[in-house]
């Protein structure tokens, strides 16, 4: 007999998911379509109520559950899609566009919000779009110039949650952050399309935080802010084939201004693209640090930097406020990083700026090729960076 024909798209999703399963097996699958729970997904009338019943339904449904978003666009205001679930696996299939509101007034940290779920799957298909309308309130942020500022909603934020998936998702023009991960442990992350303009303030793409086992892969990323920024108390993160541009490049960081922040330990980032963006890989941390933390054991390797403005930064005096202070060093040490192989064009003359507060430790650059675009040769600065040389180098060294 024929298969039923949502046992077949079933089927079709998992594969998608590297899972393939027979058309019987699909069978076991539960599926609700956010439509039959009263989602109009007409881009007027607001889904809010309906995608959030529709995914209360899925989440204390028994055994493996799909919530299919149809084609369609999704006008929501903030919807949190919370555990913890009945469901054994949970996979949220977006196939429409979510659109944001722009009354700010309706918003508090964050837009979407999945937290407290066990094995959540969020994929896209035909789009697969969450889209942020952040233009409206992009001259609302004063954060780029003031410390007391208020900050707007992230698109979309992952919160205490274990073992997820996010694959096939493009996320564009968030009010502030595009996608942030907090307190999650087992992440996998591939696929994701993120666009903001240059111009758009702190639309980092993905921002995190406190986070164990993340790997991000097969990405594009342009936006007015960090591509990827790796803030504080995260352990084993992987990164590779990511395309970053425009935006202020990758940042471990900024690390060390508030109390208590956790390590920052075994980051490893491999075959990224850097295009037209203001750093390429930067480590930045602020001077008078309440709480002392390391930032160790991190290798930047295989980069290419096209048209960079500063491609390689250990940066310990940060501080992008008029107004800074300097009375201590970074409470933050830095220890066992490594720059390796990396290679292309900075539009600065300065293409490796190792500023280190506290001497930094066991920091080497191997293979290290960077030409300025301009009239002369590239330079190094360096402070109390303690550096260790490996292989080719340009530009020089610092003495």
């Amino acid at each position: 007999p024929r298969p039923r024909p949502v046992a077949v798209a079933v089927n079709a999703l998992l594969c998608v998911l590297s899972l393939c399963v027979s058309a019987a097996e699909a069978e076991n699958v539960t599926t609700y379509d956010a439509k039959n729970f009263g989602a109009k997904g007409n881009g007027v009338d607001d889904d809010t109520k309906a995608l959030v019943a529709a995914w209360k339904k899925a989440c204390g449904t028994p055994g493996t559950v799909t919530l299919v978003i149809p084609p369609g666009t999704y006008y929501i205001g903030p919807a949190h899609f919370h555990g913890p679930c009945e469901a054994v696996a949970i996979t949220f299939f977006l196939q429409g566009v979510l659109m944001a509101a722009t009354d700010l007034k309706r918003f508090g940290n964050d837009w979407i919000e999945f937290g407290w779920v066990t094995n959540l799957t969020v994929v896209g298909q035909n789009g697969g779009v969450i889209d942020g309308q952040g233009a409206a309130s992009w001259p609302f942020n004063k954060c780029p110039v003031r410390k007391d500022c208020k900050v707007l909603p992230t698109s979309v934020m992952f919160l205490n949650n274990q073992n997820t998936v996010v694959r096939d998702i493009t996320s564009v023009n968030s009010k502030f952050f595009h996608i942030a991960l907090l307190h999650n442990n087992n992440m996998r992350m591939s696929n994701l399309r993120i666009h903001a303009p240059e111009n758009s303030p702190n639309t980092d793409g993905i921002h995190i935080e406190r986070n164990t086992g993340v790997i991000i892969s097969d990405s594009r990323i342009g936006t007015g802010d960090d591509c990827i920024s790796i803030g504080q108390g995260n352990h084993n993160i992987y990164i590779a084939r990511v395309h970053c541009g425009p935006g202020h490049g990758m940042s471990v960081g900024s690390l060390g201004r508030y109390v208590g922040e956790g390590d920052v330990t075994s980051i490893h980032v491999t075959d990224m693209t850097f295009q037209g963006t203001m750093n390429g890989v930067r480590i930045k941390t602020w001077e008078n640090s309440p709480t002392k933390s390391f930032a160790a054991r991190m290798l930047f390797e295989n980069m290419v930097m096209k048209d960079v403005q500063t491609p390689i930064i250990i940066d310990q005096k940060y501080c992008p406020y008029y107004n800074c202070e300097h009375r201590y060093v970074s409470g933050v040490t830095i220890e066992d990083i490594k720059f390796k192989n990396i290679k292309g064009t900075s539009t600065l003359p300065v293409a490796v700026l190792l500023r280190c507060g506290v001497p930094c430790r066991g920091v080497v650059l191997q293979n290290v090729d960077l030409s300025y675009n301009g009239q002369a040769g590239t330079l190094s600065h360096c402070e109390n960076a303690n550096a260790t040389y490996v292989g080719y180098q340009h530009p020089q060294p610092c003495i």
